[in-house]
């Protein structure tokens, strides 16, 4: 098994944890309704139901923090972090959020009127749900090679040019109040989207008068995918890359959670004037003040030093290389993932290892349950848990392309041995998934239903 790069760090600190026996398992599945969200933490050996705000923290973004101004309004933790935030990004105007869904809720406040429709590549789901909680429609117009797990297409995040001009032939762009795309796409795998293609979306959407925002959580791992993949781009920084990515877009979003290797924060940028000041007015009512944003100075120093972290090259080739590493091993014991791996997640196409369970019984489910039943590990459904919802013209339920169980790896978090014991689970799993059973909804919100969502095991 190919050894993924060494870690460019040393520990300094750690934090227990234990793998309790299967009937305490058992019974916290049944108490948690068979949602994993509901697991408590103390009882979850190898945690991987998200990469944002669970990662480690390094000595230079700790001793920031001891630096951060608590002032009210124009703290010097701010300044710190607005430098930071024009050096990499470049836009205009920004304000702190408490995490990225805030940003989107804030954007969608200001800008989208019910009924209008938001194109992006894949809208993942605080997106998704920001959008439809103001009547919104979102819709995903990735590539089709995105939906062939085995495809080797070095940037199966792209958005499909074809299938975006004709939507807005289709809807109109009076209909359409600002575009997206997401990088990496986490809805789809964790893929990376090229330059070739940034630039490609950014002139349609700029020629039909429609601002384009860039959905930036993974924007470190995608540069580093673009340094790695795309012809031209071998002897550019991650920085070059990124500055780059973001010159084409008229503002982004961010869970700083991500990238910024933070337990808490994200910002909202843009380059419009008059909009900026409908952020401000939105941000004051819903979050704080506008150089806080919801957030402690401490924060916002924590999150400028993140950014920089974020884009260091040994880092990035480290962190993807961990992911390869946990992909690599789990196809090698006979679990069918999504290829290549993308950058901080492996996901596992539940629907092709349990073929014999059909969408409505929600076969992602049975594998997040049974992989925690098994070994104790929290893993995530991004199949028709989370991303079904019912037609707004039909009422019929519309189905995703694929039922995915997202593993998502922590950022500075876990070792290769954690790796290998997670393989080592998939594998059992995989040896008798015909023994597994679907799983009924008893409970559910009218949105992002998978995060408290009560299920029961189908008989």
């Amino acid at each position: 098994m190919t050894q993924h790069p060494p870690e460019p760090f040393r520990i300094k600190m750690t934090e227990p944890i234990h793998l309790i026996g299967p009937e305490e398992r058992e019974k916290a599945l049944q108490k948690a309704g068979y949602n994993v969200f509901g697991i408590d933490a103390k009882n979850i050996f190898i945690d991987l139901l998200t990469d944002s705000g669970t990662g480690a923290m390094s000595q230079h973004q700790w001793a920031a923090m001891m630096a951060g101004d608590e002032s009210y309004a124009g703290a010097r933790s701010y300044n710190r972090l607005s430098e930071v935030m024009q050096d990499i990004f470049g836009f205009k105007h920004f304000v702190p959020t408490h995490q990225g869904r805030a940003a989107e809720n804030i954007l969608c406040a200001v800008a989208l009127q019910d009924g209008q429709y938001i194109p992006s590549n894949m809208h993942f789901d605080t997106t998704e749900g920001n959008i439809r909680a103001r009547g919104g429609r979102p819709a995903n117009l990735v590539i089709d090679e995105a939906f062939n797990i085995s495809s080797q297409h070095p940037f199966k995040g792209n958005m499909d040019l074809e299938k975006l001009e004709n939507f807005i032939a289709e809807v109109g762009t009076e209909n359409i109040p600002f575009g997206m795309i997401t990088i990496t796409n986490n809805a789809g795998g964790g893929q990376p989207v090229s330059m070739e293609n940034l630039r490609a979306v950014s002139e349609i959407y700029h020629r039909h008068g429609i601002p384009f925002f860039i959905d930036a959580c993974r924007f470190a791992e995608n540069s580093y995918f673009i340094k790695q993949r795309e012809d031209g781009y071998a002897d550019k920084s991650t920085l070059e890359i990124a500055r780059e990515t973001f010159s084409l877009a008229d503002g982004a979003t961010m869970s700083a959670k991500k990238d910024a290797i933070v337990n808490i924060g994200g910002f909202l940028a843009v380059n419009n004037d008059k909009l900026f000041q409908k952020i401000c007015n939105e941000l004051i009512l819903r979050e704080g003040f506008i150089t806080y944003g919801g957030l402690a100075g401490r924060d916002l120093d924590a999150i400028a030093v993140g950014l920089r972290e974020g884009l260091d090259e040994a880092y990035l080739a480290y962190r993807l290389g961990q992911t390869a590493y946990l992909g690599n091993a789990i196809k090698q014991a006979g679990v069918p993932i999504i290829e290549p791996v993308g950058g901080h997640a492996v996901y596992i196409d539940a629907g092709k290892l349990l073929p014999h369970i059909p969408q409505a019984d929600f076969p992602g489910q049975a594998l997040a349950v049974e992989l925690y039943r098994e070994g104790g590990i929290r893993g995530v459904e991004l199949g028709s848990v989370a991303f079904a919802y019912p037609d707004p013209d039909t009422g019929e339920m519309v189905y995703p392309e694929l039922d995915l169980v997202r593993l998502a790896i922590p950022r500075r978090t876990y070792t290769q041995s954690h790796m290998d014991y997670v393989a080592e689970i998939l594998g059992r799993i995989a040896k008798r998934g015909g023994e597994l059973k679907g799983y009924r909804i008893t409970y559910e919100p009218k949105l992002m239903r998978h995060f408290t969502a009560q299920f029961e095991p189908i008989a």
